[in-house]
């Protein structure tokens, strides 16, 4: 059946010459009955839904086979005592058959085992081209080639300038044919990543060595990865170990309902001027999450003795939501590495998942979103449908006083600042790039990295139904993005070994933002 969506792939680039097929407008799709979204997406479900079939199958023959055999055992045995009475036993009591044989128990565990592979989603043979173009023709035919969706491309940087690369992971079976088009075309490209699986296992096994490390000693690693697991419980350490100034909160449930914990950061009163700073929105972006956990020690730990963050929470609370999207990090864990999107059902669709930084009430449904499901860009049904935004809509609301809002993504290292919906500037415009660059500054300072400032819509591309978006219409002046590193020798699967260097420079550029904002009420 993978074959035949292969094959289908193939036929497209086949049968559409260069000069013409790559130029068609791309049909509009049932998500219902289309069997290129119902596998090439999501029809991993049904592979999963038929090994857990197959397991149950395999538990039934096994007890009918050893029911089988336990009745020819009694039945020699019945024709050699069946006339004493004190030999007969009610097969209805028999405990034999309730039990499984070692080699039965050894097909139910090979049978569990091949599920669980069938489910985990393998990258083997995919790479990631970085692709530059030199004008705006070479842009658009790369937006052309990332709307033909049969062919399953993960753009991790989308086409919008020539000043701006684009990355791009290929499903191994339609590598050559991205090559030939680009290539055909005069488009010049680069391989950043020649197989994703490689990268993926190692560091898997780096996380699975520096667990066995944290087991032994006891002790959080701030520069490793975690599972939510993990997270939450760090998060339960640091608000006992520094109740004076911590609390944490459950703000609400995610889809999958896992609590959405936040920390908060204050020396009491109520309704004091606030900070919100969030991460992991897109759950795929790990160095955001690991990055707020070491920023939550940071603060915890440096109030009395760093005098500008005492100087801060004296005057100020600070909000800190260290995972935005539960389901989709945990996903990333389990299943897909690569998962963007949240977990929620989409109504007619197969296809999973909303992308919670195109759901927000901000010119939603615009440019920059999908309306298909299953796009990574997908707006979903309506403006704040996903339980994940809409939390932190009604917490941001019902605080009535958060003078800024921070949200960290990756990669890229730019700092960006409203609008993404449009490309008008803000009305505070010059305020904002001034602090912006300021913090970019402060940044460079400790490891020389460079970040880019600028508007999201003038910066990247057009994008609408952002979180900044939101709360800057909303009446929260300060709101800016952050994008960490890299800027694409690895992407999204930044080693361990940045995390700390990552969170240390992002924290310089933060508190900058924190200072002016602290000094500029308004």
């Amino acid at each position: 059946m993978a074959y035949a969506f292969s094959s289908l792939s193939q036929y497209y680039w086949q049968n559409d010459p260069f000069s013409s097929g790559i130029n068609q407008k791309p049909r509009e799709r049932d998500y219902d009955e289309d069997e290129e979204d119902f596998m090439g997406i999501e029809g991993k479900t049904l592979l999963c839904f038929c090994a857990g079939v197959l397991i149950i199958c395999l538990i039934c023959c096994a007890r009918i086979l050893h029911k089988v055999q336990d009745e020819r055992s009694r039945s020699d045995e019945g024709q050699s005592n069946s006339k004493d009475p004190r030999n007969h036993t009610c097969s209805s009591c028999s405990k034999a058959e309730f039990n499984l044989t070692p080699n039965m128990k050894l097909i139910l565990i090979f049978s569990a085992i091949f599920g669980a592979t069938l489910c985990l989603e393998t990258f083997v043979g995919h790479q990631v081209l970085r692709i530059k173009t030199r004008n705006e023709e070479e842009v658009k035919q790369l937006q052309l080639l990332e709307s033909l969706e049969h062919l399953e491309l993960d753009f991790w940087t989308s086409p919008s300038s020539p000043a701006l690369p684009v990355d791009v992971r290929i499903p191994t079976n339609n590598i050559q044919a991205v090559k030939a088009f680009l290539e055909s075309h005069g488009i010049k490209y680069s391989i950043l990543i020649k197989d994703l699986q490689v990268v993926l296992d190692q560091e898997k096994q780096d996380m699975a060595n520096t667990q066995q490390r944290e087991r032994a000693s006891s002790t959080f690693n701030y520069g490793t990865y975690h599972s939510l697991d993990d997270i939450y419980a760090e998060l339960d350490h640091l608000a006992y170990e520094y109740s004076d100034i911590v609390c944490k909160f459950e703000i609400g449930r995610s889809y999958e309902n896992r609590p959405l914990y936040v920390l908060k950061f204050s020396t009491g009163g109520t309704n004091r001027r606030a900070i919100w700073i969030d991460a992991g929105i897109h759950s795929r972006e790990w160095v955001t999450q690991a990055s707020a956990v070491w920023i939550a020690k940071k603060i915890a730990s440096s109030y009395g003795q760093d005098p500008f963050i005492t100087s801060l929470l004296n005057k100020m609370d600070i909000f800190l939501l260290t995972v935005t999207n539960p389901d989709g990090y945990v996903y990333t864990h389990t299943t897909n590495r690569m998962w963007r999107k949240t977990r929620s059902r989409n109504q007619g669709s197969l296809c999973i998942g909303v992308d919670p930084n195109r759901n927000w009430d901000a010119g939603f449904g615009g440019p920059g979103a999908s309306n298909n499901p299953c796009s990574d860009s997908y707006h979903g049904p309506r403006a704040n449908s996903e339980v994940e935004v809409q939390s932190v809509v009604n917490f941001i609301e019902n605080h009535g006083n958060i003078q800024a809002f921070i949200t960290l993504h990756s990669y890229s290292q730019l700092l960006m600042y409203p609008y993404g919906y449009k490309c008008t500037q803000p009305a505070d415009y010059e305020e904002l790039d001034a602090l912006g660059r300021a913090a970019a500054s402060s940044i460079q300072s400790l490891y020389g990295t460079t970040f880019t400032v600028g508007s999201i819509c003038n910066t990247i591309y057009q994008a609408s139904g952002g979180s900044i978006d939101w709360s800057y219409d909303y009446g929260i002046k300060y709101s800016f993005a952050f994008e960490l590193r890299d800027t694409g020798r690895y992407g999204f699967l930044l080693p361990a070994s940045q995390i700390i260097p990552t969170a240390q420079e992002t924290w310089l550029g933060l508190e900058k933002i924190m200072e002016h904002v602290r000094d500029n009420p308004y």
